[in-house]
């Protein structure tokens, strides 16, 4: 059985980080591409952040320089680092596996707002 388990969520205020944690088990998870995506009430799921299984990274325009994907295969974990947080990055944070099959985490809230 594929788990994608997400703690980390949670209320900030703008300027301030955190940090999203996904670890996964079920999956050899060296070999899957690894993301998060967000979605905000109203708006389409879009991507954030990946990584793939060669640790090239790649980011939406609006977090870059802000957030930082990063993986850990030791631990079969992905990280997204939050800085700089802004009220619009006020989302449901999904983390995602992608290999020829994709599997979904449960979606941790992140907020923020003052």
């Amino acid at each position: 059985q594929v788990q994608l388990v997400e703690p980390g969520g949670g209320l900030v205020q703008p300027g301030g980080s955190l940090r999203l944690s996904c670890a996964a088990s079920g999956i050899v998870f060296s070999m899957y591409g690894m993301a998060w995506y967000r979605q905000a009430p109203g708006k389409q799921r879009e991507l954030v952040a990946s990584t793939s299984i060669g640790f090239s990274t790649n980011y939406a325009d609006s977090v870059k320089g802000r957030f930082t994907i990063s993986r850990d295969n030791a631990k079969n974990t992905v990280y997204l680092q939050m800085n700089s947080l802004k009220p619009e990055d006020t989302a449901v944070y999904y983390c995602n596996a992608r290999r020829t099959t994709e599997y979904w985490g449960q979606g941790t809230q992140v907020t923020v707002s003052s």
